[in-house]
């Protein structure tokens, strides 16, 4: 045995060691006495030399990038990882013996073979812990096995290590993507690369199909920028596993611009499919990641594009990507509004909140957008507007408070509980001082279905989103944990005002209630001096009170045209196919698809432009030969002018401005004769059964006496005493008298009333007509919300990527309230029929048409003030709708007119800042040349589709506007164009000019011609079904 040192009482037993096997080794003679018997004993000297060779080897692996495949290699010859049986059975196949398992292995070599104690000698453990610990080490080093280190990372550990590898290695990245796209020496020569940094990947190319590539570099390239110059991206910036081609990946994007639903995942099961092989789920990882770099590539490249075109500076997209708004010309009619943008929430695009104590793994913040407006800008209209404050209702016995005597509806309950959440922050219609109008009502009660117990479990619960009349995006804010804020929209104005300047209109669902809370903001005195106004989009105007229709509904407003405002509808019909990909997204990916998706759309609505407009004018000028002369027939025969139309419309206006709801006292007087009937209703029931059950008493009184019992079978309902029934009949009306007489003499007391009212008398006569105009006012109010949510119904069932379970919940609706609409017409005429005079009863056919809409608030007016009026008349009402309808499509003429000559100056302007810079990078030499070609191919195919439409609008019949391009009227948006004539002629002998796009223009016009003509005999098999199923046709898309 061993001795121990008597001084410290530690021993440790080491065998004395073979040959050095570490470098630092020489310099300590106890580690080489401590290595040699044990390398000795299982190796020999020439297995040591023979491991450091092999060590060296997989150290120029590593280096080389081929680190898997050794170990693979390794696991498959030595078998690691294999159990006894399976290392038993790989040894009969192979011819050997077993190798002895590792534990067994090390008891056999520690425990020797007895003969060796000499060998063991006693160590003083402070004096040589340090060449324990290198022997321990070198031993380890000499180990040839694979090591498999689980990681202990966390996910958030791993995405930032990622970024931070990425980070400094993009700048590279770009310029080789720059170089392997438009350049052919983007892999160095051979006689520039070193052999011993080549290495050979696994490779995903659905365009090749190869499995693998052999990458060579130079000895100063990272393995990333050299799979980048080779064509392929990696799956990490250090040490990638798999690289996916930039031509699959440029696949991917096209296919995400084209179909924003289509998945990674998707994509990689088509990998899989056209490798012939299962899914991989490390492939939808792979290729997740590699597609993430990519689109910052791509990003950085645009931003370098558009750097050179100097469309770059801050706000320059909202400013100017829409020339037919923003490219005022010189000497042109100056339009009514300068800008018409719209304004909406939609909450298709929410994102799943991290539930319990998680926490995202994903923090990175996509900053690199124009459309998003920031939170912490948006927050600094948190406190503009407080959430409005709404007692509970205190629902009265008397019938005065419920028509029909019935208790509040659910949706009432709703509203109470929605009003006193603990939410600080208001919606866009809290901000006015005065009582909530009833538009303001039905937009909250139309909104809480949307916000009911859904904030919880959603960060972003959807988009607000901002754009221009032609369908280009301004701006969007994220909806966090909340529905449609006033903060939203009151950011998006405060921007329009700071980017767009004065005279814009606004259309907003609520726009009616919104410009009072953007008064009294903080937003108010700009509001004032730019002149902002708003208005109400056009399918949704008609659910707001007519009095309102008539201020701010489109068809009214002079200068909007043929405009309806529901441009974020198309919008969102649009970009609800992002919903699936994104609900379960981190916060950095849902923005990067969101920005994706819309510079998309931006591009397409571009493009559409010149058709946009040439169909405007199209339809207004139908509108304009098609009506005028009836209008002129019209406005003889019923022996009116313009002029009187005009004055008619004022008056319109001024009434329902001026136009009040019923007062306080009317309820009293109605709960007081409503009573008084109820008096007199239980008074003449408990005559008549007093009478009834005095019938029923014997000539003279007899002698009490009890009755003997009843046997066998009982019918209760036979055997009862009619003389009891009548006696508790009797009773209960005599008690129900006096609680009635009570409360009648309470109010007459209340109301100061010295003598009853009977019914011959004047105020009594009065109050029974007023109750039953009233009657009529609400059956007439139940018909029209049972209409309006017919409408939205319809339009959302109309709606892209609405689910089926919400289509089958619609359809069922649909057919519920088609039967609840029937039921509230027969209501209606019954209540019409007791007006003094009665009205006109409604059928199905009249109901079901939009326009009737209009005609509710007609309706209700039952005195002779409205009824009086030459414009209340049916004819003349109709005359005037006539009238509104062409004087909007002669100003719809007038604009589509204005903006197509702008499109036409920007395309011809543009077309030189492309020939300019083109040729100044060319000269250069510029890595940037190719780049901004590609994006210069593809504006000019866009240009050239607009101006074919803008040629079709010069030779339409009637069109009577400039021809001819104008001069820019602000600053020049390239320097390129301030060293050129503002008046330069755009003849094919003008460089930059309109020739280049003559002919695709004219190929384009053939082409659309063409599908034209073939959708002509397809279009004549529809019908118009309902009219409202016409109205929502008629939005222009």
């Amino acid at each position: 045995m061993p001795k121990e040192k008597a001084s410290t009482g530690v021993s440790r037993q080491v065998r004395t060691a073979g040959p050095q096997t570490h470098p630092s080794a020489q310099n300590r003679p106890g580690a080489q006495r401590y290595l040699r018997i044990i390398v000795e004993r299982r190796y020999g000297l020439k297995d040591i030399e023979r491991e450091k060779e092999k060590q060296e080897q997989q150290y120029k692996e590593v280096i080389r990038g081929n680190l898997k495949h050794v170990l693979r290699k390794q696991q498959l010859i030595e078998g690691v990882g294999l159990g006894s049986d399976h290392l038993q059975a790989l040894a009969d196949l192979r011819g050997e013996t077993p190798p002895l398992a590792i534990e067994e292995d090390a008891h056999q070599y520690l425990a020797g073979d007895g003969d060796d104690d000499d060998d063991w000698i006693d160590v003083d453990p402070d004096e040589h812990a340090e060449a324990i610990m290198h022997a321990i080490r070198d031993i380890m080093a000499t180990y040839s096995g694979v090591r498999h280190v689980k990681d202990k990372r966390t996910w958030k550990q791993r995405v930032q290590n990622a970024q931070k590898n990425w980070d400094p290695l993009l700048p590279q990245l770009v310029d080789a993507y720059l170089a392997w796209r438009y350049s052919s020496t983007a892999v160095p020569p051979p006689d520039q690369t070193d052999d011993n940094y080549a290495f050979t990947i696994d490779t995903i190319d659905i365009y090749a199909m190869t499995s693998s590539l052999s990458v060579s570099r130079t000895a100063n390239q990272s393995a990333s920028e050299a799979l980048v110059r080779h064509g392929f991206v990696g799956n990490s910036p250090v040490n990638p596993s798999v690289a996916i081609s930039l031509k699959t990946l440029e696949l991917l994007r096209c296919l995400k611009l084209v179909k924003p639903s289509f998945s990674v995942e998707a994509f990689a099961k088509l990998v899989c499919l056209m490798y012939s092989i299962p899914y991989r789920p490390s492939y939808r990882t792979a290729i997740s990641d590699a597609f993430a770099v990519y689109l910052r590539i791509q990003r950085l490249v645009q931003s370098q594009v558009l750097r050179t075109l100097a469309r770059d500076t801050a706000n320059w997209r909202a400013r100017n990507a829409c020339p037919a708004c923003s490219y005022k010309l010189e000497g042109e009619d100056p339009p009514t509004f300068s800008r018409i943008i719209c304004i909406d929430g939609n909450n298709s695009l929410k994102r799943l909140a991290t539930t319990g104590r998680r926490t995202p793994g994903d923090i990175r913040v996509f900053e690199e957008s124009d459309y998003f407006l920031s939170r912490e800008y948006v927050d600094r209209f948190g406190a503009e507007v407080k959430a409005r404050q709404v007692q509970p209702k205190l629902h009265m016995k008397s019938r005065a408070s419920s028509p029909d005597g019935a208790a509040p509806s659910d949706q009432e309950s709703d509203e109470e509980e929605d009003s006193q959440r603990n939410n600080t922050e208001g919606d866009p219609t809290d901000g006015s001082t005065a009582a909530p109008s009833p538009c303001a009502k039905t937009w909250k009660a139309a909104a809480a279905d949307e916000k009911k117990h859904t904030w919880g479990i959603f960060d972003e619960t959807g988009i607000f989103a901002c754009a221009c009349r032609h369908g280009l995006i301004l701006w969007l804010v994220d909806m966090v944990r909340s529905g449609e804020l006033a903060k939203y929209a009151l950011a998006i104005v405060a921007k329009a005002h700071e980017v767009l300047g004065a005279n814009i209109m606004i259309g907003y669902d609520i726009g009616c209630a919104f410009k009072e809370t953007v008064r009294n903001s903080s937003l108010g005195p700009q509001m004032h001096a730019l002149g902002t106004r708003f208005c109400v989009n056009a399918f949704h105007g008609y659910s707001h009170a007519y009095d309102c229709q008539v201020m701010n509904h489109p068809n009214t407003i002079q200068g909007m045209g043929l405009e309806d405002g529901e441009v974020l509808e198309r919008v969102f019909s649009a970009s609800n196919q992002l919903a699936p990909v994104i609900r379960y997204s981190t916060p950095y990916l849902q923005r990067v698809l969101i920005d994706l998706h819309f510079q998309q759309w931006d591009h397409e609505k571009y493009s559409n432009i010149g058709l946009m407009l040439y169909n405007n004018i199209v339809q207004a000028l139908d509108i304009v030969n098609s009506q005028t002369s009836s209008l002129e027939q019209t406005l003889s025969a019923l022996e009116l002018t313009r002029e009187d139309l005009v004055r008619f419309e004022e008056e319109e206006r001024k009434f329902f401005a001026e136009l009040r709801d019923e007062s306080d006292s009317n309820l009293h007087a109605v709960a007081y004769v409503e009573a008084l009937q109820e008096l007199r209703t239980a008074s003449e029931e408990l005559s008549d059964a007093s009478r009834r059950f005095n019938q029923r008493a014997p000539d003279q009184p007899t002698a009490l006496r009890w009755e003997a019992p009843r046997s066998g079978a009982t019918d209760y309902d036979a055997d009862l005493s009619q003389t009891r029934k009548l006696e508790t009949r009797r009773r209960y009306l005599r008690e129900r008298v006096k609680q009635l007489t009570e409360e009648v003499n309470a109010m007459e007391v209340a109301l100061n009333i010295t003598s009853r009212w009977q019914p011959g008398d004047t105020a009594y006569r009065e109050t029974l007509q007023y109750i039953a105009t009233r009657k009529y006012q609400r059956t007439l109010g139940k018909l029209q919300r049972l209409v309006i949510q017919r409408l939205f119904e319809l339009n959302k069932l109309n709606l892209a990527q609405t689910g089926y379970r919400m289509r089958t919940y619609i359809a069922k609706n649909l057919q519920r309230r088609c039967r609840a609409i029937r039921k509230a017409v027969k209501q209606y005429n019954a209540a019409a029929r007791e007006l003094d005079p009665p009205r006109d009863p409604l059928d199905w056919s009249k109901v079901s048409h939009y326009a009737f809409l209009e005609e509710f608030t007609l309706l209700q007016d039952t005195g002779n003030d409205l009824r009086a009026k030459p414009w209340s008349q049916p004819a003349v009402r109709e005359t005037m709708r006539m009238a509104r309808c062409i004087t909007r499509a002669q100003e719809e003429i007038s604009n589509a007119s204005r903006e197509a000559r702008r499109v036409h100056t920007f395309i011809r302007d543009e077309e030189k800042i492309f020939a300019a810079v083109l040729a100044d990078l060319k000269t250069q030499g510029s890595y940037l040349y190719g780049a901004v070609q590609d994006y210069v191919r593809h504006r000019r195919a866009a240009n050239a589709k607009n101006l074919a439409y803008i040629l079709r609008i010069h030779a339409l019949d009637g069109f009577d506007g400039q021809m001819s391009p104008g001069s820019y009227a602000g600053d020049p948006i390239h320097p390129a164009l301030a060293l050129s004539s503002p008046h330069t002629s755009s003849d094919a002998t003008q460089p930059g000019g309109l020739s280049s796009l003559t002919h695709d223009a004219q190929v384009v016009a053939r082409t659309e011609e063409g599908e034209a003509s073939l959708d002509d005999g397809d279009n004549l098999v529809h019908e118009e079904v309902t009219a409202i199923m016409e109205f929502l046709a008629g939005l222009r898309t």
